[in-house]
């Protein structure tokens, strides 16, 4: 890693625009698989024009998507790195379209030792450009595995909270799609390691991986179909810790608990028996 990251921190690193359009909104929705049951009209609210909402999740993939953008040229391993955690403040509900203004900072650096990886803690803050609202903040953790060594600096967040010990009060499985990370990928997110094999073989992986924030996307579907009918406007926060690497095609258990207007979750992968989803939570409006 290139010690003059070191001095970054506590500085803005990004200033952009974006526009985005109900069929990227869409897009977005349709990559997590909403829509695949074409009669219930609870998901249409997300996948057609008519009555269209936006995701909470959107925010995510507008604007800036990852540290790896702007820090190629810093000398850190870019395909060694990956996501750890996410955080999404949720400040009002996005239009399905619109400009918006990111503005991201480097809040954080915790340096585990000389080939032992650094996490990097990024912050986006998201305003809508016609009218200078507040519209979201969120809080990345990239872990770069094959960096490290050069010291830390400022004030990572706050750990995350484990889900309940008890078992969960719903479970639901799912499928992926074989070409869910190409189709993910549309988003903005171009990664190769989501999508190239000899990218993921160099980040040591026997394929593309699935994006961690599709993973997130996925489970939150599931939340929202299991506990909250398909009403996304509720939603304040959403938070977890992208425990191991999930594949496209494999299936996907997501564990729930619900405790008042709180919602714990993780993921499994069915045919591994390990979990890739862990320390979720999901708060909605009071």
């Amino acid at each position: 890693m290139n010690a003059s990251l070191n001095r970054l921190v506590g500085t803005r690193i990004e200033r952009s625009e974006a526009a985005y359009s109900s069929a990227d909104t869409m897009l977005y929705a349709l990559s997590l698989g909403f829509g695949d049951e074409p009669l219930d009209t609870r998901q249409l609210r997300f996948v057609y024009e008519e009555g269209l909402h936006a995701l909470p999740t959107l925010p995510l993939v507008l604007g800036w998507q990852g540290i790896w953008m702007p820090c190629a040229a810093r000398a850190l391993d870019y395909p060694q790195m990956l996501h750890a955690e996410e955080r999404l403040q949720l400040h009002r509900p996005l239009p399905p379209a619109g400009i918006v203004r990111d503005e991201v900072w480097l809040d954080a650096l915790v340096d585990r030792g000389a080939g032992r990886g650094v996490f990097i803690h990024t912050r986006k803050e998201l305003f809508s450009e016609n009218d200078g609202l507040h519209l979201a903040t969120v809080r990345s953790c990239v872990l770069a595995r094959g960096d490290g060594g050069h010291g830390g600096g400022g004030e990572p967040p706050s750990p995350l909270q484990p889900t309940p010990a008890r078992a969960p009060d719903h479970v639901a499985t799912r499928r992926t799609l074989a070409q869910q990370a190409l189709l993910y990928r549309l988003n903005g997110d171009s990664n190769p390691v989501h999508g190239a094999p000899a990218t993921a073989a160099l980040a040591g992986f026997d394929r593309p991986l699935l994006h961690g924030r599709c993973t997130l996307g996925l489970a939150l579907r599931e939340a929202l179909a299991q506990l909250c009918d398909y009403t996304a406007d509720d939603i304040t926060d959403v938070r977890t810790r992208f425990a191991a690497p999930f594949f496209p095609g494999e299936t996907l258990r997501v564990n729930l608990w619900q405790d008042g207007r709180a919602i714990a979750f993780s993921a499994d992968v069915v045919e591994r028996g390990l979990t890739v989803l862990s320390h979720g939570r999901i708060d909605l409006r009071a």
